[in-house]
């Protein structure tokens, strides 16, 4: 009976063309492709595999590290004048108002200035965000979907999570990538992003604060201005207005020159201050709405790239999350 069973057996052999035929990276098991298909992806642990790879190139990368280094270095030493310059320039003006509002203003600058050092140390020089460590190489080790979406980072030489992105930069993979912001010196990610967003509160509220205290303070040294002919022009229009403008101008620079030490600092706060307001507040802006939708400004360019197809769900928990 036994051997009239087997007998009935079908049994089918077939060739099979090596050149159809892979090893997934992940599991260690082999594959048939269908076609000769760039990029497949394994039907038992779920790891993607491009074979066009190109070959890593990390001759530049201690030129992006010294870069980020100078760009540091610049930011805190430009942080470092604002903070003792503001209170040197506006002592005298804080104690003149009153004792209280003095008083008021250090503890006041302290808080600021702490929040502002402490969050921009801790996204400077803190871990962006590690991946997740799993095993990979071998069918015993890898279970079914064990590296679902899954891909080889060929520059760390290591399996990299769909929530990682590679920055070359930093030479390393990042989780929740959000970018590589150069004045921090470090990328933005999983670990850090939380750190960035609240320096981007302190600094803003800071400059919004420095800029009101040392135009206030400047209103109060300016030199007095001296319109030569501005009673007397004459005209209508367009060329009234221009020489106007002129007029007002030349008397403003005018009396800047008369300015002491201390009110050029003050103006020079002021500019500074509303200056990097401006670009800072965007930026904010830009990473509250990013958050808002669940994404990261990567993943927004990757969903653009691919038609936008996958939407996240957008609520305001994600920031606080």
């Amino acid at each position: 009976m036994a051997e009239s069973a087997e007998s009935s057996k079908d049994y089918f052999v077939t060739t099979v063309n090596e050149d159809r035929a892979t090893i997934c990276w992940g599991c260690g098991l082999r594959l048939l492709l269908p076609t000769h298909a760039p990029v497949f992806k394994c039907g038992w642990c779920g790891a993607i595999t491009s074979q066009n790879v190109n070959k890593p190139e990390t001759k530049c990368l201690w030129g992006r590290r010294l870069q980020d280094r100078c760009f540091v270095t610049i930011l805190s030493i430009f942080m470092l004048f604002l903070i003792c310059g503001g209170v040197w320039a506006v002592h005298w003006f804080v104690f003149s108002v009153s004792y209280t509002f003095g008083i008021f203003h250090y503890i006041l600058t302290a808080i600021l200035a702490a929040t502002t050092v402490s969050t921009f140390s801790l996204s400077a020089f803190r871990c962006a965000g590690t991946p997740p460590t799993v095993l990979w190489g071998s069918y015993p080790v890898v279970g079914k979907g064990d590296l679902e979406n899954y891909t080889f980072c060929h520059y760390c030489v290591k399996p990299k999570s769909p929530r990682a992105h590679h920055c070359r930069s930093c030479g390393t993979c990042v989780l929740d990538m959000d970018h590589h912001c150069p004045f921090i010196g470090n990328c933005v990610g999983a670990a850090n992003h939380r750190h960035f967003i609240a320096f981007l509160f302190s600094a803003v509220f800071s400059t919004i604060y420095i800029s009101f205290l040392s135009a206030y303070a400047g209103l109060h040294i300016w030199p007095p201005v001296k319109y030569r002919s501005l009673g007397h022009l004459n005209g209508s229009g367009r060329d009234l207005a221009i020489r106007a403008f002129k007029e007002v101008m030349l008397a403003l620079v005018s009396s800047a020159v008369q300015l002491s030490a201390r009110g050029l600092i003050l103006v020079y706060l002021f500019v500074s201050s509303v200056s990097l307001q401006i670009g800072l507040s965007v930026l904010l802006w830009q990473q509250l709405c990013y958050i808002y939708e669940g994404k990261t400004y990567l993943s927004h360019l990757s969903s653009q790239g691919s038609g936008g197809d996958h939407i996240e769900e957008k609520d305001c928990q994600n920031i606080f999350r």
